[in-house]
């Protein structure tokens, strides 16, 4: 029978599960305050709040993993997969807030495609976690990212284009060319997520 003198701590998915909980829960947030228009911006302060529980979660994994002698995964991993799920957080937070730093009142087409592929990639992301800590294949999960990313690529580009073109107002054009901005790079920072999870899986394959 394998046993270890000192045991591995495994609490590290436990606080990554949690994160990519809170995660989902900002994207379904972000998601709920675009279903209307004008948009609830109010929910911006729900995501606020998710955010700072998903700041103090990385302190508290970045602070174990000082402490911790055995690690589930190497250290340099943990530190990347948390750095990474905290850097999703931000962006929808920051994104969100846009919404109402710029007091938007009527949305442009293309912003709840942004908000529905956002939630999905996030869905996606936390299954794969929980697929990495049952030793379970990652691969669809992965596959599923990189697709919705290249489609938020492909609806940032549609946009941006109809934007230039339908839009006279230059201040009210440089505010939605940030907001989409904003959109598109939460969903690279999901992508991102996927690419430490696919590398973790790869390296103890």
């Amino acid at each position: 029978m394998r046993f270890r003198l000192i045991p591995r701590e495994e609490k590290f998915y436990e606080d990554f599960l949690a994160a990519a909980d809170n995660i989902v829960a900002a994207a379904k947030l972000l998601d709920e305050m675009l279903s209307s228009d004008p948009p609830s911006v109010g929910k911006a302060a729900e995501i606020k709040e998710l955010e700072h529980q998903c700041d103090y979660l990385t302190h508290e994994i970045f602070q174990r993993l000082h402490k911790t002698f055995v690690t589930p995964i190497d250290r340099e991993d943990i530190h990347a997969l948390a750095s990474s799920l905290d850097d999703v957080m931000d962006a929808i937070d920051a994104a969100a807030h846009l919404f109402e730093q710029y007091k938007i009142t009527q949305l442009r087409d293309g912003v709840r495609h942004f908000s529905r592929i956002i939630v999905i990639a996030c869905e996606q992301i936390r299954l794969a976690l929980k697929h990495m800590e049952q030793h379970e294949a990652v691969t669809p999960s992965v596959v599923e990212i990189n697709r919705l990313e290249n489609e938020a690529d492909r609806v940032h580009q549609e946009v941006i284009s109809a934007l230039f073109v339908d839009e006279t107002d230059p201040i009210t054009l440089i505010k939605w060319k940030e907001i989409f901005d904003y959109l598109e790079g939460a969903v690279d920072s999901i992508e991102d997520v996927s690419d430490v999870i696919q590398g973790v899986v790869l390296k103890h394959a």
